[in-house]
């Protein structure tokens, strides 16, 4: 029998956080972090429940389920005997795990620190993306830090796509993510209505172990290999985008019309007086922003007008729940999965012209200097007066057509007045040095069975610009009355380089005759003024890759620590609601204010909401590239054995990327394809060096390609080089003596199908 005296009940430090957000709230994680720490041992459950003072069944059953949420974590580890425990503390490490084709794979930690390699025998039980806590064993023959896996955290993939295959009368999914390696294992009846070398998603029913592979079955048959459109519905299940809508969704929206009600307009700012426009691309369906200026000869007075999607989305609401599973739309080519349904989206919503919209309103006086010297926000009701499109006001206000000023004479006024506003904001933006990277972006042309027939550049001309610019502003603005009021909100954050990058960087930087000012510590307008210095160089693309892939990705945060790209402060996203679930939540955030109610959420559920948009967000991202791949990959099967111009897009240690100048189609040529020597990758300088012969390729350098092989399943397409023309200060494609590198390209900004740019 135990001797140990009880102990005083720990005091929660956050008792009264927790009350706020459960009806029967239970010890916070920092309690119960805080009191293993102060045991400073491992704890059983009953020892760990007493210490906190939780009793009866129901209120245990809520710790159990925190207790395992701080496991999925990685904040805690339950021990074979049951002892809970700090991961920390027993040299645990929790991460992602990223799954390589050749069957080994990473550990990538969730906090900051060097990545574990996992051996193929580990990666046995796993699948890529599934969380994990390991322990570290050593270090390999490469000097890696090597691990083993403790405890399965979280499973990446109750679903898995895939083509369903039959083999020695045993039927399989062999995954179309590469980077998963087991074959799913179906047994007989679970085939559905599957056949041969058709797309299926599976349904894991038992995940991989160290002895078996997982097993399932067929929960849906997708279809034919090469059937048009197919490559998208593949994406979509890998990358677990929700795509279908709830019955609960469904039934919330029946009772829905196409017209605002007419009490909705009660006690708003009225503002269907006012000649606001929409000005849009020739094929967007929804509009969620509105703009209007005026100049009195001494100021301007900016509106942006934004869809009120907050109106008709409430918290708790099955509507909501979706809209943040789903994180924001996604833009595949030619096809869009939303982030509201379309009576939302391109109805109700959608700020269509002559029609009472309700909005949220962000009105700007701002001076000759570009400063907007007073802002505020309003609930309001609107009328847009014309749906324009970028195009057309480019017509009206750079080309001065006459037959387009004439028909729309009422607002050609005000859209002068946002062209002069524009020039004001934009000069601003550059003397204030902010990164603007003028980087190429291109759009696919289909025919009418979707193949795509061409890839065009995309123009962007000072209609696109101007929009940018108005959005800028409001966007400020609301990042402004969040912080003023302290209000937990998702802001959009960007870092400037890390000290690793900023050191390539430099180095690569000295090897062309460039330095970057700044010190340890660059700033938007030292990037800003590097950029400007070398836009008429031959190698100006490749300076702004270079500059580019140093800097981090922007995510949402409640922790504000500013934008380092644009240059500002405090930054957020509000002006698209219709599409992001990160803007939704900033037009809460400023009605809570403008009403004068306490913040809805706290900083930790702010932070949850952020994370978990930054990875929507990115998931977007890659199941769009995914789809574009094989979309450019298919285009370029018919032309196998043709020679094509190009120029490398990117250097890795296994061979060069090339993009074809007319088509901006990516391909590779592997390092064996490179001639007959020993060649060394030189990451700092983007360059693969020959031992023997000197042979330099450079990231930016001229070549000619032949296309030699299109492999769709792994979206691969590969090249033969037939000649090469370095844009080096040396002989051309030779190592000169002082080997300095110069040349190269940049990659495309991601549009992904929407006309505002990311930010």
């Amino acid at each position: 029998m135990s001797t140990r005296k009880p102990k005083k009940p720990f005091q929660d430090p956050m008792a009264e956080r927790e009350q706020q957000k459960y009806e029967h709230p239970v010890p916070s994680r920092e309690a119960i972090l805080a009191v293993l720490t102060e045991r400073n041992e491992l704890l059983p459950f009953r020892e760990l429940a007493d210490a906190l003072a939780v009793h009866g069944e129901r209120d245990e059953d809520a710790f159990s389920r925190r207790l395992r949420a701080m496991e999925r974590d990685g904040q805690i580890l339950k021990n074979r005997r049951g002892l809970y425990g700090l991961a920390h503390k027993m040299d645990m490490v929790s991460g992602r795990v990223s799954g390589h084709p050749d069957g080994f794979g990473f550990l990538i930690p969730d906090e900051e620190g060097e990545d574990l390699f996992l051996s193929p025998a580990e990666m046995r039980q796993l699948m890529h993306g599934d969380r994990v806590m390991a322990r570290v064993t050593g270090v390999d023959q490469r000097g890696r830090r090597e691990g083993a896996v403790v405890q399965v955290l979280e499973r990446a993939h109750p679903t898995v796509v895939g083509r369903f295959v039959t083999q020695h009368g045993m039927s399989f999914v062999v995954p179309s993510d590469k980077r998963i390696t087991q074959d799913i294992a179906i047994s007989r009846g679970d085939e559905g209505a599957a056949k041969e070398n058709q797309l299926v998603v599976a349904e894991i029913t038992l995940p991989p172990t160290r002895h078996r592979p997982p097993a399932g079955r067929v929960a849906e048959v997708l279809g034919d290999h090469m059937a048009p459109g197919m490559e998208i519905e593949v994406a979509i299940r890998a990358h677990s985008i929700p795509h279908v809508w709830p019955g609960d969704v469904l039934d919330e929206i029946k009772g829905l019309t196409p017209e605002v009600p007419a009490h909705a307009s009660d006690g708003r700012f009225d503002l269907r007086g006012i000649p606001l426009v929409t000005i849009d691309g020739e094929d967007a369906r929804d509009f969620d922003d509105a703009v209007f200026a005026e100049h009195d000869g001494r100021q301007w007075r900016l509106i942006v007008a934004i869809a009120d999607v907050s109106y008709y989305v409430k918290p708790g609401t099955a509507l909501d729940r979706e809209a943040y599973q789903r994180g924001n739309s996604v833009y595949f080519p030619q096809n869009v999965v939303p982030m509201l349904p379309e009576i939302l989206s391109n109805g109700l919503c959608s700020i269509n012209p002559k029609v009472d919209r309700l909005c949220m309103a962000c009105e700007m006086l701002i001076d000759a200097h570009g400063n907007i010297s007073r802002y505020r926000f309003h609930e309001a009701v609107m009328r847009s007066r014309a749906r324009l499109t970028y195009t057309k006001v480019a017509a009206m206000l750079v080309e001065k057509d006459a037959a387009l000023r004439q028909e729309y004479a009422e607002v050609v006024p005000h859209l002068e007045a946002l062209y002069g506003l524009y020039k004001i904001l934009h000069n601003a933006r550059m003397k204030r040095g902010a990164v603007d990277f003028e980087l190429p972006e291109t759009r696919i042309v289909f025919d009418e069975q979707r193949k795509i027939r061409e890839i065009v550049p995309l123009q962007r001309n000072d209609a696109h610009r101007l929009i940018e610019e108005c959005m800028l502003a409001a966007n400020v603005c609301a990042a402004e009355i969040l912080k003023k009021h302290k209000v937990p909100a998702p802001y959009r954050i960007h870092e400037g380089p890390t000290t690793e990058k900023l050191s390539n960087l430099r180095e690569f930087l000295t090897e062309i005759g460039l330095s970057l000012g700044g010190g340890d510590k660059p700033q938007a307008q030292h990037y800003s003024k590097l950029i400007k210095q070398v836009e008429k160089r031959q190698d100006s693309r490749l300076i702004q890759t270079v500059l580019l892939r140093s800097l981090s990705q922007a995510v949402y945060s409640p922790d504000n620590i500013g934008h380092f790209a644009l240059g500002y402060p405090n930054y957020t996203h509000f002006t698209s609601p219709i599409r992001r679930y990160p803007d939704l939540l900033v037009h809460r955030a400023i009605k809570d204010i403008l009403a004068k109610r306490p913040a809805t959420i706290t900083p930790e559920l702010a932070k949850q909401q952020g994370e978990h948009c930054s990875l929507t967000e990115r998931r977007a991202d890659e199941a769009t590239r995914e789809v574009t791949r094989w979309l450019k990959a298919e285009f370029m099967m018919d032309k196998i054995g043709e020679e094509f111009d190009g120029y490398i897009s990117g250097v890795t240690n296994f061979g060069i990327f090339v993009e074809l100048v007319q088509f901006y189609v990516d391909g590779l040529v592997h390092i064996t394809a490179l001639g007959n020597d020993y060649y060394h990758f030189d990451a700092a300088h983007h360059r693969l060096m020959g031992e023997r012969t000197r042979q330099i390729y450079r990231l930016g350098d001229k070549v000619r390609v032949r296309v030699a092989r299109v492999d769709l399943d792994e979206t691969k397409i590969d090249f033969e080089l037939v000649g090469v023309e370095s844009t080096g200060r040396g002989k051309a494609g030779k190592a000169p003596k002082q080997g300095r590198p110069e040349g190269k390209r940049a990659p495309k900004s991601s549009a992904k199908g929407s006309r505002k740019r990311r930010r």
